[in-house]
């Protein structure tokens, strides 16, 4: 049973939201970063990459930018640009892009149930990112970005954000420059806080759709608190980190392409004539082919591109790892064929967001590569049953869109 709580979130005053409001971290370098943030000192990307503030050349990882993220962070609330909400509340946040709507709640979860996997996870994460969250997390004393997580559709919960959204004002409603308008609604009644985490007690099991990095840190953090408060009851506010909830019908995952730079020693005559043991190959020409069904591919080679079927036998269906695409494709071409066996650190592949699309696996195929892959998108049952069986998807198997902004609402430890 997952545990869900409201909060005292600090977030901005409704006239600022928009120039608060910024995209995540990791979608950008700090170059980008600086770029975006010009005219703006009040946006987020100050405290999430607070090394734009900071001399060119600082390390990343130094302590001066966690420092000068924390001093950012305090600022925000001491010019009165971000105030904390008296009364722990939930709130929530739809964000609509390209007609599609995505409504989730935003709360607070427990690092409990993410030890205890009632928080189910579908990745592997990496030490060194996970490091530099825990130390911003840790300095600012605070959950600055939400975590994603997804749950199975629950009639009673749909109904009751509903309800709240047709009776309700939202209390920031704007349209971010790329498009995507985002809305939120405040709850500011006691009883529905109650009803709504009395309804989340009775659901199993929670999933990280995205974030897993932000997650793991966040509980890292929690359980140094509790080394450096040995007497915590359990109610404190580190035991607990930010998050916004969404029911997975309410989502949808996109393609995550594959380029690579070289055939591995093959010719292309050669390199195709590989692919037919495990793939039926159509030559589709120079329109460029997007997958219709799960199993099939399209290729861009040599300026043409082709649609691959991935032959009967090639991949055991009854396991849920193994039919993924992006398992199909690693292990029956990737790394046989073209030698890339750990694609998280080989340095001649790389992975294009859907949100880009097929035109970009062109520029790239033209460009910097020399062979492209366009995916049928991973769905979020393939994603829940992998993480309900205690497996891990390969890397780049998951892209979501929209980004859920960040500094809308931020939870402090204490």
């Amino acid at each position: 049973m997952a545990v869900f709580r409201p909060f005292k979130a600090i977030r901005p005053v409704p006239e600022y939201a928009d120039k608060v409001a910024a995209l995540p971290y990791d979608v950008m370098n700090s170059a980008e970063a600086a770029e975006m943030v010009k005219g703006n000192p009040y946006s987020f990307l100050h405290v999430d990459k607070a090394e734009i503030d900071l001399p060119a050349g600082t390390d990343l990882y130094s302590e001066s930018v966690y420092l000068k993220a924390r001093e950012n962070l305090d600022k925000l609330v001491s010019d009165g640009i971000c105030k904390q909400d008296e009364e722990a509340k939930f709130y929530i946040y739809r964000q609509i892009m390209n007609g599609r709507s995505q409504t989730g709640l935003v709360g607070c979860v427990s690092i409990d149930d993410y030890i205890n996997s009632i928080i189910k996870k579908h990745e592997l994460t990496r030490a060194d990112k996970e490091a530099d969250r825990i130390n911003h997390v840790d300095y600012c004393d605070a959950n600055t970005g939400p975590i994603f997580l997804t749950y199975r559709p629950q009639t009673e919960i749909a109904k009751t954000v509903s309800d709240w959204k047709e009776s309700h004002a939202p209390v920031y409603d704007f349209v971010t420059d790329d498009g995507i308008a985002n809305t939120v609604w405040v709850i500011d009644c006691p009883e529905t806080n109650a009803k709504i985490a009395k309804l989340f007690a009775d659901v199993d099991y929670l999933y990280i759709a995205d974030g897993h990095h932000r997650a793991a840190s966040a509980v890292k953090v929690g359980l140094k608190r509790r080394e450096q408060y040995p007497d915590y009851n359990g109610s404190e506010e580190f035991n607990f980190f930010l998050a916004v909830l969404f029911d997975c019908d309410e989502l949808e995952i996109m393609d995550y392409n594959r380029v690579m730079k070289d055939l591995n020693g093959n010719t292309e005559a050669e390199f195709i004539e590989k692919l037919s043991d495990k793939f039926e190959i159509e030559e589709i020409g120079k329109t460029a082919y997007k997958p219709e069904n799960a199993h099939t591919f399209g290729m861009l080679l040599g300026g043409k591109w082709y649609k691959l079927t991935a032959k009967e036998g090639s991949f055991n269906a009854a396991d849920p790892v193994e039919a993924l695409d992006v398992s199909i494709l690693q292990s029956n071409l990737i790394s046989p064929i073209l030698g890339i066996d750990d694609p998280r650190t080989d340095k001649r592949i790389d992975f294009v967001g859907g949100i880009r699309g097929l035109g970009e696996l062109e520029r790239r195929a033209s460009e910097d590569m020399c062979l492209a892959f366009s995916m049928y998108p991973t769905t979020l049952k393939e994603l829940m049953d992998i993480a309900d069986a205690g497996q891990i998807m390969p890397p780049k198997s998951t892209w979501f869109e929209p980004k859920l902004l960040s500094g809308l609402f931020i939870h402090k430890l204490k």
